[in-house]
């Protein structure tokens, strides 16, 4: 099994119940989550050392924050104390064809609020396979921008593999921003989680053309020729018939060579948030074992699928969940 440090912002959040809209909720339900975490601890489910770095408040949410992550066997000597407030966000929970909306409450929050690296960087990367980290990190501010920067930088010194999901978030940063940021960063990455809407918009690779969309992987092509340190690219294609119900295929792009999941139906999708970082998680957890490429994504997006039909924001089906879900298919009573 492997060891892999994921770093980044960890959450309360607060939703609705499915039906209520949130200036009419009296209820709401408390997860904590974050994409760095989550993709943590799916890794962790499946056996893989995990250490999740970041920074929180010496408080009761501080607390809670440190039981969430050590339920998952999450190892938290890298989770600094300090500041003034955990970030918040509420989810306003989709449902039909109203899809979901996110509220952000972060500003101010004890990581968003570092100005240096507080950690030991040797002893944080020390015999680390993987380090994961998102594009939600640089979005939080100028500093973050430059430390993140250091920290892949410092991270390959050690001899780590980076992996980086861009993730990219409207109501944190500009497009234009984010595409300067990445141009940065990616030169420095050897997995990554990207699609067509960021080779467009972000990495400014121009649209395909009616011929040019025949050739499933064209945007993971372009993508790599402008970064050709990138070793894997991964990625899901969704349909979305309404909030309640989508279709999911997962796909990788790895030495020359695209591959595709069959397609997942998923109805009724019960919380989608964390779909994407359970696939990000599934993907890794295939390079740490060695899977074969179609079964790496296969397993991906079997995990990605699982994570829709339950609460919260993090994945909590162990590998042979995952493997018997993939194998036996949907709705069959496990006995």
């Amino acid at each position: 099994m492997g060891k892999v440090v994921t770093l980044g912002e960890i959450m309360l959040r607060l939703s609705t119940q499915a039906g209520n809209r949130l200036v009419q909720s009296d209820l709401l339900q408390a997860h904590y989550g974050g994409g760095e975490a989550n993709v943590g601890i799916s890794l962790a489910n499946y056996g893989h050392d995990i250490i999740f770095a970041s920074k929180i408040p010496d408080t009761a949410l501080g607390d809670a924050v440190f039981k969430h992550l050590r339920r998952y066997r999450i190892d938290t000597r890298f989770l600094l104390t300090g500041g003034q407030r955990l970030g918040t966000y509420y989810l306003e929970t989709g449902i039909g064809e109203r899809a979901a909306s996110v509220l952000y409450d972060r500003a101010g929050s004890s990581f968003a609020e570092m100005d240096t690296l507080e950690w030991d960087l040797a002893e944080l990367f020390r015999e680390v396979d993987i380090f994961h980290v998102s594009g939600i990190t640089p979005a939080l501010s100028k500093r973050w921008q430059k430390m993140t920067l250091e920290l892949m930088k410092q991270a390959k010194k050690a001899g780590c593999n980076i992996s980086f999901d861009i993730n990219y978030r409207s109501k944190l940063w500009s497009q234009q921003e984010a595409g300067q940021t990445l141009q940065q960063l990616l030169p420095y990455v050897d997995y990554c989680s990207a699609g067509k809407l960021d080779a467009i918009h972000l990495l400014g690779i121009d649209e395909a053309t009616s011929k040019q969309k025949v050739d499933k992987a064209f945007y993971y092509r372009k993508m790599q020729q402008m970064f050709p340190n990138i070793q894997l690219f991964y990625g899901t294609k969704r349909t979305v018939h309404s909030a309640s119900a989508n279709q999911l295929i997962g796909t990788i792009w790895l030495e020359n060579k695209y591959y595709e999941s069959k397609m997942h139906d998923i109805d009724p999708i019960v919380d989608r948030v964390g779909a994407g970082d359970a696939f990000a998680g599934g993907i890794l957890h295939g390079l740490l074992v060695e899977m074969l490429p179609q079964a790496m994504v296969d397993f991906a997006t079997a995990a990605s699928a699982l994570k829709h039909t339950i609460h919260g924001d993090c994945n909590q089906f162990s590998k042979e969940e995952v493997e018997r879900f993939k194998e036996v298919g949907s709705g069959k009573i496990s006995r």
